[in-house]
């Protein structure tokens, strides 16, 4: 018989399993927003019990990716357009404030991560593989913040890229996910100003870099929503 450390160690196991396998779904868009997530049918589908299927959804709600309804039905999380102005408003600040600071706190070891990330990010491109992008992306953004040195800005960097996952699949499914060479050519420009220290250029960088993900994500919206949203990041 196994132990009880042994028992939480295979309930574990099968928890973040699932959690992992969920969330690569919901964050690629394979299960859509509103989806429903029974319990009993995750069950049958990972074979496990349904303790570590209702606590991998509790971590996917901590994570804001699945909604409990008044009725305990668990679905995948929606996506709010209409708060899209503020999330923006927030996400392009981060990248400003992030590679401003990053070129004035060069550091080679933390560029070379930097680097490794953006070519992971490239690869990805060149692959056509939406996940990879947004993994990638999210690394490359998250290690120019760490190379900015404010704990805080980084932690709420990383959550809001974390919540834009979703958002930034819909912006690559704009390109049919045949990303464009310019959005590698971005990273690379925004890395050679680190590089120089070049705190103003950094900076015109990263509202570029922003602007375009808002306009696309506008232009989507209108277009394949047929719901306008008006995303202004004055």
């Amino acid at each position: 018989m196994r132990n009880d450390a042994e028992n939480v160690r295979v309930r574990g196991s099968g928890t973040q399993s699932v959690y992992v396998t969920l969330r690569r779904e919901i964050l690629s868009m394979a299960l859509e927003p509103g989806s429903p997530l029974d319990e009993v049918r995750l069950s049958e589908r990972f074979r496990m019990s349904r303790t570590p299927i209702r606590e991998a959804l509790l971590r996917l709600a901590a994570d804001g990716l699945v909604t409990t309804l008044p009725n305990r039905n668990t679905i995948v999380a929606t996506i709010d357009f209409a708060s899209l102005p503020t999330y923006f408003e927030a996400l392009t600040l981060m990248y400003r404030v992030t590679t401003r600071g990053a070129a004035q706190r060069r550091n080679g070891e933390i560029m070379k991560t930097v680097r490794r990330h953006q070519k992971d990010f490239a690869d990805a491109v060149a692959a056509r593989d939406a996940y990879a992008m947004i993994e990638a992306n999210r690394e490359f953004h998250v290690a120019i913040a760490e190379l900015a040195g404010n704990s805080y800005y980084t932690a709420f960097f990383a959550r809001l890229l974390d919540e834009g996952r979703r958002i930034l699949r819909l912006y690559y499914s704009t390109f049919d996910d045949r990303l464009p060479r310019q959005y590698v050519d971005e990273h690379e420009e925004i890395i050679a100003a680190i590089e120089a220290g070049d705190v103003e250029r950094a900076d015109r960088l990263a509202i570029a870099h922003a602007g375009q993900i808002v306009r696309q994500i506008q232009e989507y919206i209108a277009r394949d929503l047929d719901r306008p949203v008006a995303i202004s990041l004055s």
